[in-house]
């Protein structure tokens, strides 16, 4: 089949009738297998970035920097703004995401019009890890450099790995996605989990290798980076130019907009397709109010995510030692967790488990509000809780957004997914910054959170998934 750099947009309006089951039902066996784990280990390559940077080390540690950079009142002035130290890290995440709006959205345009997702993806990816390399240099009161090296690897991060879900209608069959989905978020897991294990006990044995507690975190940091770089070399190898290649799927969609394409000015053109898409996107209303459900819900899954080390260290008062394990915790049930939800949703439907996981949030966000300081004990019980809802409401909400998409069109619409997955968010960080910012505790800053589950729920509860994936000419799995 072909990887060559055709054309892959399509007329706002959906093909006539529903389009052929992107299954490789002719494609050899072994060489599927291949490619889907080229695949899931690109998952278990940029989960180093996730757990460690986001998750674990950053949070904690770009805060001590902020104020040791801060005057008398406890503020720094970033861009001559006067903010609470405590709050520079998400206001930072928030700023980053900002950007990364309009970089993703470009770079998906530009992908799905030359067909050059792997190699835009590893790129992105290879930026990323640099900078996250770079995180080593982050010292004293450098709370500036560590700002924008955040800001330049979230944004490679968040590119990258949307590119990496455009790969997913080609991958398996509409009845095979959730599992399939479902085990990249395992590789995932258990990679960023691994290198969480090695990094524990380098921090726990920081003194008998003769290196400071902070000089321990920059390297944690700079490790995430490396070994992202490393294993990113897997689906580079691997994975097709174009996303579709491995099932046809994108050649068979885009024949007809081939003619269209402007052969020059690929820079103009993309921007012209980027406008395009946005408008067209209003044809399909049930696909922009599931991705509303899912931008509101995960907003608060990821705000938990990339907050909860810094919650969990400022008032809980959990030692860095804890907070690794707590995240190794979450880890390691969250393999268990999208495996387990992955087979309920094989009975139930993706939608009704993934509403059933967002109800296991709320009773997780209201715990942590009453979790009692000093208690690693509960602390690790209450990461054991996220962790089994955590792996299964993403990998889900992955594998029923990716039937929702007009074919040919899956950068460009996982590229606005892509905008709250995993870390990613503003609007979360947003709010807990504010929150504590006006009240100066965290537990107000983590409650705050709740409405973005409240509201998710609502919504999605209100999405009819089957005529939404008839709508836009995808074959309707069995159970939805």
């Amino acid at each position: 089949m072909s990887t060559t750099n055709s054309a892959t947009h399509l007329p706002d309006d959906p093909p006539t009738g529903p389009a052929p089951d992107p299954a490789p039902a002719d494609a050899d066996g072994r060489a599927l297998e291949r490619i889907r784990f080229g695949w899931y280990v690109n998952d278990w390559a940029n989960a180093a970035f996730s757990a460690s940077v986001l998750t674990v080390f950053l949070g904690p540690y770009l805060t001590s920097v902020a104020k040791e950079a801060a005057d008398a009142a406890g503020d720094v002035h970033p861009l001559g703004l006067s903010i609470r130290a405590g709050s520079f890290f998400p206001y930072t995440v928030s700023f980053s995401v900002l950007i990364s709006v309009a970089v993703m959205l470009l770079t998906g345009t530009v992908a799905d019009r030359t067909g050059r997702h792997k190699e835009l993806m590893c790129g992105f990816a290879y930026v990323g890890a640099l900078a996250t390399m770079g995180m080593f240099f982050l010292d004293g009161d450098r709370y500036l450099l560590g700002g924008a090296l955040l800001v330049v690897a979230n944004i490679s991060y968040a590119v990258s790995v949307a590119l990496s879900y455009a790969y997913l209608p080609g991958l398996a069959s509409a009845d095979e996605r959730d599992a399939i989905s479902s085990k990249g978020w395992a590789y995932g897991y258990a990679g960023g989990g691994l290198l969480l294990i090695a990094s524990l006990a380098l921090f726990q044995g920081h003194e008998a290798l003769g290196v400071t507690s902070g000089t321990a975190v920059r390297i944690c940091l700079a490790s995430a980076g490396l070994w992202w770089a490393l294993f990113t070399i897997v689906p580079l190898l691997r994975l097709p130019s174009r996303a579709g290649a491995v099932s046809g799927r994108a050649d068979a969609v885009s024949s007809r907009a081939a003619a269209d394409r402007p052969a020059d000015q690929p820079a103009a053109g993309s921007l012209r397709e980027l406008g395009r898409t946005l408008k067209g996107m209003r044809k399909h209303p049930l696909t922009l109010l599931y991705l509303g459900a899912f931008l509101c819900y995960n907003d608060g899954i990821q705000t938990v995510v990339s907050q909860a080390s810094l919650f969990g260290s400022e008032e809980l008062g959990m030692e860095q030692g804890a907070l690794v394990t707590a995240v190794l915790i979450v880890q390691i049930v969250a393999i268990g967790g999208a495996l387990m939800l992955g087979r309920i949703a094989q009975r139930y439907g993706a939608k009704r488990t993934i509403l059933g996981s967002l109800v296991g949030w709320v009773v997780t966000l209201a715990l942590g509000y009453f979790m009692p300081a000093h208690q690693p004990v509960w602390f690790y019980g209450l990461a054991a809780m996220i962790g089994l809802v955590l792996g299964g409401s993403q990998a889900l909400s992955r594998s029923l957004f990716s039937h929702l998409i007009p074919p040919g069109r899956e950068a460009e619409y996982f590229s606005l997914y892509k905008v709250s997955d995993r870390g990613t968010s503003w609007m979360g960080p947003l709010v807990f910054g504010l929150a504590y910012q006006l009240t100066g505790s965290y537990r107000s800053a983590i409650i705050s959170l709740l409405v973005f589950f409240v509201i998710g729920f609502a919504v999605l509860a209100k999405v009819p998934v089957r005529r939404a994936i008839e709508a836009v000419g995808n074959p309707v799995p069995e159970r939805i």
